[in-house]
């Protein structure tokens, strides 16, 4: 029968047997570690999805697609500024290998922070346009 009650128990099981949630947190810094004891559950029931670091293909790939149509910068340069950027993103990595090694402190790279750089690089040329 249609009863709220009935509906409701329906639902609650659909629910839990479909419902899926993704966090994402930063190990950076000392939030997680905070957050993981205030909430054990996180870590006690979860499932963790380690990223590797993204192959040259798809740092290039990523730069000439965020790049490409970008004022100030021309088409036959796209390849040029995107292998740079994949340079620099690259060449971050391996000094915070270096940096692990000499001093056991870790500086984390992320995809977030190479968008940010891609996105840093746009909006200092387009400053430094302004100002021409």
């Amino acid at each position: 029968q249609d009863t709220p009650e009935n509906l409701w128990d329906f639902f609650i099981e659909k629910v839990r047997k479909n419902l899926h949630l993704i966090l994402c947190f930063s190990p950076v810094g000392d939030q997680f570690r905070i957050r993981a004891r205030q909430f054990p559950a996180l870590i006690n029931c979860t499932t963790f999805d380690y990223f590797h670091p993204w192959p040259q293909s798809a740092l290039l790939a990523v730069a000439q697609s965020f790049i490409t149509g970008t004022d100030g910068i021309e088409p036959e340069n796209y390849e040029g500024v995107a292998a740079h950027m994949a340079f620099l993103h690259t060449s971050v990595n391996e000094a915070s290998e270096d940096f692990f090694t000499s001093d056991r402190r870790y500086n984390y790279t992320t995809p977030k922070s190479y968008l940010d750089l891609i996105d840093l690089y746009k909006s200092m040329l387009a400053t430094k346009k302004s100002g021409m």
